[in-house]
């Protein structure tokens, strides 16, 4: 809960339960606390502002407002009795009020913490058009086009803003809400969830470049589902670039209004084998064209004398990595083109990789992650392709699973609630712990990798017990 929302049933709780504990009437200062909530409740709306999980706290606190007005005239001051018709309201109405409670804590609003570098972060969105590809997905014969966000290293300026987690939250928070068969307003609040990166900061000028680092989402995900993770290697002096592949993201807000949702059909459920492995291997080129083009944006850019990125990134250091078909993308893309220097993927969905990829694998640093939840589906699919996959690797190459994790705890949804074991977010392993586990090792891949930096995570035995090594 954030602080106010803490504070208006905190100084309700006090009014209602302290006649209860002393056995006596409460005073005239102790009678004005529901005032008091009423006023946290008004400057909560607008500094905090409004979210539905609230409602029925704010109606609460009306209501016992209303109810106490008597007792600012004449307070009751003396002997309690608790087993009585008043003291059984105290209790029932105590009762309501943690029940009231209970939802903005089960349901608060999102927080990424500390970035944790040495730098600073900012983060800018930007709509990105390939005239040299057709869009396949949108029934319009168009050039494909989709929205990329960037994190990186910046030196902001007063009266910057602290970016949101989610851009157009309102648009996504529906869509991702459907999409876990919840009410279309059940993320509403993600629109007020804030992130340590500044919107459109500055960059802070390097004088070779920083690294680059393109992450790439899973079927029906969206760029911003691993903030937390952007943000920590922001800070610590790499660009990061998440791209939002249209029509195959949750949703897809452009800025001059016009929304593009998911397409089914780009990965057909229930087709026959031969029929979807065609759509996913069609897919995974059009993903890992997108990756291919973003970097030939930001290399006219660095080139741009008079851009604000000239000169800020560092093309000899790339990395690409992705989770669920996003890792199928990072591996596709690194499997074919040389610019890659490190992938790393997160539950990596192997079926959109070519036949030419899973025979040769790839040439680069490779590190793979897998949730236990895949990893127990032993004879999957998935699992029998990229153990052909892997067969092609070096085998300096490390695999490992993390157990009590399910799909969706390599990414920062298990944030939206204490209860995101019981919708399907994530597995039983503490949410803290999993994030301490994936961040270690992601950030750890890329020091190593692209900055040459030692990382003693990868010899030998896990200094975490509950990883596992595969291969």
């Amino acid at each position: 809960m954030r602080p106010l929302e803490f504070l208006i049933p905190l100084t309700l709780a006090i009014y209602l339960l302290l006649p209860l504990f002393t056995g006596r009437g409460n005073p005239r200062s102790i009678s004005f606390l529901p005032v008091l909530a009423l006023a946290l409740t008004g400057v909560h709306l607008l500094v905090e502002r409004y979210r539905w999980q609230m409602i029925p706290l704010y109606a609460l606190t009306g209501v016992i407002m209303l109810a106490a007005i008597p007792g600012f005239f004449q307070p009751a001051t003396g002997e309690f009795k608790r087993l009585s018709w008043s003291g059984i309201g105290l209790l029932g109405t105590s009762f309501l009020l943690a029940a009231s409670a209970a939802l903005p804590v089960l349901l608060p609003v999102p927080s990424i913490h500390d970035a944790g570098g040495a730098h600073q972060v900012g983060t800018q969105t930007w709509l990105l058009t390939d005239d040299t590809r057709r869009e396949l997905y949108s029934g319009r014969d168009e050039p494909r086009k989709f929205m990329i966000q960037l994190w990186y290293p910046a030196d902001p300026q007063p009266g910057d803003q602290q970016a949101p987690w989610m851009n157009n939250a309102t648009i996504n928070g529906s869509a991702i809400s459907k999409y876990l068969g919840l009410p279309e307003f059940f993320l509403d609040h993600l629109a007020l969830s804030k992130t340590p990166a500044w919107q459109d900061a500055p960059l802070k000028p390097s004088a070779d470049g920083y690294p680059i680092i393109v992450f790439s989402h899973g079927w029906n995900g969206f760029a911003t589902q691993n903030t937390g993770q952007a943000v920590k290697l922001a800070s610590r002096g790499y660009v990061v670039v998440a791209i939002q592949h249209t029509y195959g993201a949750v949703v897809t807000a452009f800025p001059d209004g016009e929304v593009a949702y998911n397409n089914p059909s780009a990965l057909p459920s229930g087709a026959p084998d031969e029929e979807y492995d065609k759509a996913a291997h069609l897919l995974a080129d059009q993903w890992a064209g997108d990756i291919s083009f973003t970097l030939e944006v930001l290399g006219n850019m660095v080139m741009d004398v008079r851009g604000s990125f000239w000169g800020a990134f560092d093309f000899n250091r790339i990395g690409v990595y992705g989770h669920s078909t996003g890792g199928g993308a990072a591996i596709q893309f690194c499997g074919t083109d040389p610019r890659c220097k490190a992938v790393l993927a997160m539950d990596p969905f192997m079926t959109p990789v070519s036949e030419q990829v899973l025979e040769s694998g790839v040439s680069q640093p490779a590190f793979f992650l897998f949730s236990q939840r895949w990893i127990d589906d032993v004879d999957s699919k998935n699992n029998l392709l990229f153990n052909r996959f892997y067969s092609h690797l070096d085998q300096t190459t490390r695999v490992i699973g993390i157990q009590g994790t399910t799909h969706y705890d390599f990414t920062d949804l298990p944030m939206l609630s204490p209860v995101a074991p019981q919708l399907g977010l994530k597995g039983p392993l503490n949410g803290k712990r999993v994030t301490e586990i994936v961040d270690s090792y992601l950030i750890s891949f890329f020091e190593l990798n692209l900055k040459n930096q030692p990382a003693d995570l990868f010899d030998g035995p896990s200094k975490y017990h509950e990883v596992i090594n595969l291969h």
